[in-house]
């Protein structure tokens, strides 16, 4: 894994509440982390101005993290985010979690398909849409 490839960095202190009884980042924190870093790309990507005007935007519809290293209080977790693939409707969010010295701590998959909001139902991605996510 190259981390030069994800082009979406994200810094987040880690605080005392995201911990658990053995004293390290809580399982649930490492989800919330990843939910910062699609919301970071929704960001980038234009999928939150695209929603606001359209109605049309996206919905998490699998998320996966696998955990490799723990993360402690105090310190930092870096999120790196990046396009994995998209499709007709869909796309795929890889994640990266790592400490401050740059070792990963965690790799997450996000499966998102677009959505129309005001029809209730997916929809094909809009082609500008398409091009700007294949930016990152």
């Amino acid at each position: 894994m190259k981390l030069e490839t994800y082009k979406l960095m994200l810094e987040l202190r880690i605080d005392w509440s995201d911990l658990d009884m053995y004293k390290h980042v809580n399982n649930i924190s490492f989800m919330r982390y990843m939910q910062s870093g699609r919301v970071n790309f929704w960001e980038a990507s234009g999928i939150y101005e695209m929603y606001e005007e359209s109605s049309i935007g996206t919905m998490l519809v699998s998320t996966h993290c696998d955990f490799k290293k723990s993360l402690y209080y105090p310190g930092k977790a870096i999120v790196k985010t990046k396009l994995d693939f998209i499709k007709n409707s869909s796309f795929g969010l890889k994640h990266l979690i790592l400490d401050e010295v740059n070792e990963v701590c965690a790799e997450g998959k996000d499966v998102v398909v677009c959505y129309d909001f005001k029809k209730n139902k997916s929809c094909r991605i809009p082609e500008a849409l398409r091009e700007k996510l294949s930016e990152f």
